[in-house]
């Protein structure tokens, strides 16, 4: 394991960082158990939490993919007055899917989990999961499970991603699981964390974008080729758009700017920003750099595949769509 010695910075602040980069997402699970607490956003320091999240992002982005949904399961235990004191690692297993569904039933003042749920990454290496399931009379509710606990079954399913390829989310069954209820019906999505999070998740592209064009300035600086250049200049403009909706959004999470629209308004811009920025980094520095180190630089290689898979989070178009009905409807145009 190695220091990171560029941190990738969003506020005037450097973030703070571990003494050694995790070289794995299994060391970073190790090492997450002894981090600070104060891991939070809308503490005033949300800039710095970004940051850190970025930073890991640029130097593996399967690091990162380990760590940004643990300290999203943390604040959002903050959120709901149920903090976690169990230095356990957690993930946030909140997506649906066709064909499967998960179930909460309440039982003698409880509840219990069966069904399936897909897209639960590294589910059988985490300690508990924070898990959204279909109520009774319809909505949904958030619950904490024990993913150790008997009636827990990470379905054997291949895991065929050339990119995070470390972080298998493939479905976990759950028979009759008892769970513990995070905040009431639909507190997952109505809570303005929830928009927090997913702006943590950008803050990640935005690292592993860093990451790729860091390596376009390299070859960059070895070179007079004008249009490696050309790349990295339009590269450069692109990753300042992103760091400053980063940035922003971080003023608006910590209450120090008013951002005039509603908080999910401001996720998904930044959101969008950021994911058009690493599409345009991906095919500029592949561009620039020619097949070579996709071929024979392993990190390089990886960095590729994973932000490709990564930035997929955002549902393109699907998303566009999502935010300019949100537009259409207001009274006055949004600039």
């Amino acid at each position: 394991m190695a220091r990171i010695t560029t941190p990738v910075q969003l506020g005037p602040s450097t973030p703070w960082l571990p003494d050694v980069a995790p070289s794995d997402p299994d060391e970073a699970l190790a090492a997450v158990r002894h981090w600070p607490a104060d891991l939070r956003p809308g503490t005033g320091t949300t800039a710095a939490l970004w940051s850190l999240l970025a930073s890991l992002a640029a130097h593996d982005l399967g690091v990162a993919r380990a760590v940004e949904p643990h300290l999203d399961a943390l604040a959002i235990l903050d959120q709901a007055g149920l903090p976690d004191t169990g230095a356990r690692t957690w993930g946030v297993f909140a997506a649906e899917g066709p064909g499967v569904r998960l179930d909460a039933v309440p039982l003698d003042g409880g509840w219990r989990l069966t069904g399936t749920k897909p897209w639960c990454s590294l589910a059988d290496r985490l300690d508990a999961a924070l898990v959204t399931a279909h109520l009774p009379g319809g909505g949904r509710a958030l619950f904490a499970v024990d993913l150790a606990g008997p009636g827990v079954a990470p379905v054997d399913q291949p895991w065929v991603s050339r990119g995070l390829v470390e972080i298998p989310s493939t479905p976990v069954a759950f028979d009759d699981v008892p769970a513990t209820a995070v905040g009431g019906p639909g507190w997952y999505l109505e809570r303005p964390g929830f928009w927090w999070g997913g702006i943590g998740v950008a803050a990640c592209w935005y690292g592993g974008a860093v990451g790729l064009a860091r390596a376009l300035w390299a070859r960059a600086s070895a070179s007079d080729d004008r249009l490696v250049a050309m790349h990295l200049g339009a590269v450069d403009a692109g990753l300042q758009d992103a760091r400053r909706a980063l940035a922003e959004a971080a003023l608006v999470v910590d209450g120090d700017l008013d951002p005039g629209v509603p908080g999910p308004v401001v996720a998904q811009r930044v959101r969008a920003t950021v994911a058009r920025t690493c599409e345009d980094v991906l095919t500029r520095v592949g561009h620039a750099l020619g097949p070579a180190p996709l071929a024979l630089d392993a990190a390089h290689a990886k960095r590729v595949a994973d932000l490709q898979v990564y930035v997929r989070q955002q549902h393109a178009e699907r998303d566009d769509a999502s935010l300019g009905a949100k537009l259409a409807g207001w009274d006055d145009a949004p600039w």
